[in-house]
């Protein structure tokens, strides 16, 4: 059960919309290593805006992604793909639905 998530909301520098979509394309291979990350989604808002949002089972989960690589190269780049600083919301989730496992299935 997800109970916290981020929402990241990213707007891309004047000719950097290609790059910052193939950089939050590539982020999907690096958070399937995130065994803590419950759901994860890269978004087009806007012509130049960009979004992440990202749910957790709990803050343990949230605070080992955020010490991530998908993060970690997200606050390297930042300055080279970006108009401004990322924004960054803590978001509490009240209900969800997300696709069973095959392990819940079984039970």
């Amino acid at each position: 059960m997800v109970k916290v998530a981020l929402l990241v909301r990213l707007e891309a520098k004047p000719g950097k919309v290609a790059e910052v979509e193939d950089f939050l394309r590539g982020g999907l291979q690096r958070v399937q290593e995130e065994p803590d990350t419950t759901a994860w989604f890269a978004l087009r808002m806007g012509p130049t805006t960009f979004g992440i949002f990202d749910a957790f089972a709990n803050d343990l989960g949230l605070q080992a992604h955020m010490a991530g690589k998908v993060a970690e190269e997200l606050m390297e780049r930042a300055d080279e793909l970006l108009s401004e600083l990322p924004q960054i919301e803590r978001i509490e989730v009240l209900a969800a639905k997300l696709p069973q496992t095959e392990q819940a299935d079984e039970l």
